[in-house]
């Protein structure tokens, strides 16, 4: 039987007295704004390029906390500084976010990652949220620029409020609008692209096999409800309506019980590389998307589905042999030519626990607790540094360590507390129904 208090209180633990702080101490950059994501181990620099989905998603993280766990001004002031370095430095000026930047702002890589857009909506969104909360008990910051941990503020921002000398009610307010607006703004330009997301910088040659993928409608079916308070409620339905035919009536394929990570224009299976991909912790990251969506529409048919998805995906993708969950598969059963497809990685595991704590907090699926458990061993017996704060992000099939580092291009401030967080906030649910 599942101690729910004590295990929620080991997740609120390793959230908040020790991943948190890794981020917040290690990755601010005090003197140019934004955050390092590449972090040895110990959490030590090693590369200073800034890649935007990564510094969005670190806003959004500390705002979220501000929101949902308690009101602390070094969160704010973290996420702030972020996304005034993103504000002056992300894009082009229209809103078109680039790839990547150097340390100083400069850009590397053009604008054609739809997923720097995305997650710039849900940073701007959440920390204008997190803002008009402020307003009602603004705590300005000492004289001489230093947060909590006697760091210097930076601000990124031309005509931005220097957060040096206190944030007033004034300047919340100011700040929350805007960056409302850079939210709705460039959710329209990602609902515009959402038929060629990579616009220009498409690689494909002209007349070439047309794919549609389904990481975007998937990850539209949590943008919605970030900024759900942003938009007007016809629009949100729309966009609500059309991410879930998507997700569970397209790219979820009832004759096989799983969902494919890419189709033919047309809506027809390929058989390609791409076309035969199967992505499982894509998939079963959608699913508690879903059931939220479910729970804010008073659906309880969408809750019951994405349960029964999230748990084919979870048997299908677990490595019967070593234990976790393969990263790509074949619908086929042929070879995949990517190289990491048995390995394991982070952010699989932390969105199945999710998936799999809400299904049951939703449905009381028993099934779903019992692979919660089971998923929740491997992930902390292989995932959690014990010597060091954070977690390790890439296993091989053995489950043993890949990589040491903390963050790179592509693992940030993100799937580890986000996880934590959701699973916290659940089981403390659960411990106190």
């Amino acid at each position: 039987m599942i101690d729910f208090k004590k295990l929620a209180e080991q997740y609120r633990s390793e959230l908040l007295d020790r991943v948190v702080p890794f981020w917040l101490t290690k990755s601010q950059d005090t003197d140019f704004g934004g955050y390092f994501t590449c972090l040895d181990r110990d959490g030590s620099v090693y590369d200073t390029d800034k890649f935007i989905w990564l510094q969005g998603r670190e806003v959004w993280m500390f705002a979220k906390l501000y929101n949902t766990v308690e009101p602390r001004q070094e969160w704010l002031d973290a996420s702030v500084q972020g996304a005034e370095f993103l504000k002056r430095y992300g894009h082009d000026g229209q809103l078109n976010w680039y790839f990547a930047l150097d340390r100083e702002g400069h850009p590397l890589v053009e604008p054609y990652n739809i997923f720097s857009y995305t997650f710039a909506t849900i940073a701007f969104g959440q920390l204008s949220i997190a803002l008009q909360k402020a307003t009602a008990h603004p705590q300005p910051l000492p004289k001489g620029g230093e947060n909590q941990q006697g760091a210097k503020i930076v601000s990124g921002g031309n005509e931005s409020p220097s957060l040096g000398e206190g944030i007033g009610v004034g300047s919340y307010e100011a700040l929350a609008s805007e960056y409302a607006s850079i939210a709705k703004r460039t959710f329209d330009i990602v609902l515009s692209k959402t038929d060629n997301p990579k616009g220009r910088w498409n690689k494909a040659a002209v007349g070439a096999r047309s794919l549609k993928t389904f990481d975007l409608p998937m990850i539209l079916c949590n943008v919605a409800l970030e900024i759900e308070s942003l938009l007007e409620p016809a629009f949100l339905q729309k966009a609500i309506d059309d991410c879930l035919h998507e997700v569970l009536d397209v790219f979820y394929r009832p004759e096989i019980g799983l969902i494919v990570e890419a189709l033919g224009k047309d809506g027809n299976l390929v058989d390609c590389f791409d076309g035969r991909k199967l992505n499982p912790g894509h998939a079963i990251e959608a699913m508690w998307f879903v059931m939220d969506l479910g729970k804010r529409l008073n659906r309880p048919e969408l809750i019951h589905k994405a349960v029964e998805i999230c748990l084919q995906e979870v048997e299908y993708g677990w490595d019967k042999e070593f234990g976790g969950i393969f990263y790509f598969m074949d619908r086929l059963g042929h070879p995949r030519h990517e190289l990491e497809w048995d390995q394991k990685l982070w952010w699989v595991h932390l969105e199945t626990l999710i998936s799999l704590i809400k299904g049951y907090q939703l449905t009381g699926d028993q099934r779903c607790l019992d692979w919660f458990q089971r998923v929740h061993d491997y992930t902390w017996n292989h995932f959690r540094d014990a010597d060091y704060p954070e977690w390790f992000g890439y296993l091989n099939r053995q489950g043993e360590v890949l990589l040491p580092l903390k963050g790179g291009k592509w693992k940030g401030c993100f799937h580890v507390p986000r996880g934590l967080l959701n699973v916290w906030k659940i089981l403390d649910e659960l411990a106190n129904r």
